[in-house]
């Protein structure tokens, strides 16, 4: 996906946790079908998942998202416990992570998804006490507006089922709503359908935390576009309680990520570049919708060249 990734495969992995957690030495590692772009995710035996960032770019996300998984408290859904942190060894140049297995199978777009639980999910996440970093895209929408009209640009001179006008009229009624006034909030910043799992129809984790942090709380309202069908999106609005600009705002956030990556993915990673066609039909700014049969991973960034 990336020109400057590094090499990764489950021999490297079994060298560097027989080197610095011996301990696990033996168990089997199997690499996991990933739409994570950040990320390269192996299982490790029954009980764990080992993370490697695939670039530079991600070995910072590393630390970060351990102290995000320490910190917050009072949230319904079960998130990666941080069970060990590696160091840079066997060639490999960057720290990486192992975290506990969580069950479940990830969320897919336009299918049935809990609406109410996954709002109550961001209620019980802002409602952690307002100490942490800036979150990956919590910043005003436009910081993103140079990248976006490139992007959209970008996606018009391809071969693309796209609306550039319809685009463009979503994206400047987004950047025209009131910006967020109130304290900044605690938000995860990456609900794509990958990195929310499901049991038996019930949302039951959440993965990938290195985004998480302070910032508007329109960017976790994302999933009413790349996730729930439409039928379900007035009940995720009602239970979130989002007015009419924090909406606005977060419609043109799922906008700019879908225009940013498509581009970007569209010849390399299915998961994403499915999604984000999903969102533009769901904004009408695609003429037919697709779904995605691409196989989805338990563990991993997906998305996150995306400011």
């Amino acid at each position: 996906m990336h020109a400057d990734e590094h090499p990764i495969d489950a021999g490297l992995v079994r060298r560097l946790v027989h080197g610095q957690f011996p301990h696990w030495t033996g168990l089997p590692v199997t690499p996991l079908a990933s739409g994570g772009t950040v990320n390269a995710v192996y299982r490790l035996g029954s009980g764990h998942t080992v993370r490697l960032p695939l670039t530079g770019g991600g070995a910072g996300d590393i630390t970060k998202e351990a102290r995000v998984l320490t910190s917050l408290e009072g949230l319904p859904v079960a998130v990666p416990a941080v069970v060990a942190l590696g160091e840079p060894a066997e060639g490999y140049p960057w720290p990486w992570a192992v975290h506990g297995w969580l069950d479940g199978e990830p969320a897919l777009e336009g299918r049935d998804a809990p609406a109410r639980e996954l709002a109550g999910f961001v209620l019980a996440l802002r409602a952690n006490r307002a100490d942490g970093p800036p979150a990956f895209r919590g910043k005003p929408l436009f910081t993103v507006d140079t990248a976006t009209r490139r992007a959209i640009e970008e996606l018009s001179r391809t071969d693309e089922p796209f609306d550039a006008a319809t685009a463009l009229a979503v994206w400047t009624e987004a950047l025209d709503a009131p910006p967020w006034t109130g304290p900044p909030c605690w938000v995860h910043a990456d609900l794509m359908p990958s990195n929310l799992l499901l049991r038996d129809g019930h949302l039951s984790g959440v993965l990938d935390w290195a985004t998480a942090g302070l910032g508007d709380p329109a960017c976790d309202l994302i999933p009413a576009w790349n996730l729930l069908p439409a039928a379900a999106r007035p009940v995720f609005r009602d239970v979130v309680g989002a007015d009419d600009a924090t909406w606005a705002r977060g419609r043109g956030r799922a906008l700019s990520m879908a225009v940013i990556q498509l581009p970007y993915y569209r010849h390399t990673n299915p998961v994403i570049s499915a999604n984000a066609r999903y969102v533009l039909s769901e904004l009408s700014c695609r003429s037919v919708p697709t779904a995605s049969t691409a196989p989805r991973a338990r563990s991993g960034r997906a998305g996150n060249t995306t400011p």
